[in-house]
């Protein structure tokens, strides 16, 4: 492991249901705390740090559009849920003396910042981090094609996905123990091999503009900033070199 950080500005994706902890829905007031202890400890080393976050511990619009609901309508829905859990880590953050905004895609003035990216990279460039809500603000676009879209728009080094397993596998590990770890993939082997890792429009959106992404397990105390000082765990996925 290095001994300064491999990156200067990262853009973190979390899951709604990396919120819920033990839980089957919902936040769970102690997993919050230990991922923004987990987020501060990267803001002390100097990090600019930024972060978006599903909503499928409150509301999944994908799986209400699968029974009947208009697909436009839950994807809206989905964006509220993302912005009250962008308010909950906002004020997980704050309580532990981080400074933080909160800047969604749906103006909603009352309770955060609209997203306008000048903005967003003054704060960052102050320590300050920044939560974007409300994935692109359009339905039919994923948190995670957001967050590509958003990492590419504040010029961050690394798109970091924060899951509940090691990394990237060739199967579910969580149903198959024989399942293999990848440790480095390309764009590509995530699209041909139709892996498991984000959608394809945030792939390509990456490959087209050559973001790294680093899978890795956020459970592990200390993984984020393992990742951010350059230790070689979870998966990276970059162009060949």
């Amino acid at each position: 492991m290095a001994d300064a950080p491999r990156y200067k500005r990262i853009l973190l994706k979390l899951s709604g249901e990396a919120l819920m902890g033990p839980e089957r829905f919902g936040i769970h007031p102690p997993t919050l705390h230990s991922i923004g202890a987990q987020i501060k400890e990267v803001v002390a080393l100097g990090i600019e740090t930024a972060l978006v976050i599903g909503g499928g511990n409150i509301f999944r619009g994908l799986a209400a559009s699968a029974n009947g609901m208009d697909r436009a309508s839950a994807d809206y829905m989905g964006m509220l849920a993302t912005v009250m859990n962008s308010l909950a880590l906002q004020d997980a953050l704050e309580a532990q003396g981080v400074l933080t905004r909160v800047q969604s895609a749906v103006k909603m003035e009352e309770l955060c910042e609209p997203y306008i990216r000048r903005r967003a990279v003054r704060h960052l460039e102050k320590g300050r981090v920044v939560i974007f809500a409300a994935g692109t603000g359009n339905p039919y676009f994923t948190t995670d094609t957001a967050a590509a879209l958003r990492a590419m728009e504040i010029h961050a080094d690394v798109l970091m996905k924060a899951t509940k397993v090691d990394g990237v596998y060739d199967k579910d590990p969580i149903g198959h123990p024989d399942a293999k770890l990848f440790r480095r993939l390309t764009y590509m082997d995530v699209l041909s091999q139709r892996l498991a890792v984000m959608d394809s429009t945030a792939i390509s959106l990456c490959r087209d503009n050559r973001l790294p992404i680093v899978v890795f397990n956020l459970h592990k105390p200390g993984n984020i900033r393992n990742v951010v000082m350059g230790e070689e765990i979870g998966t990276t996925v970059e162009e060949a070199a």
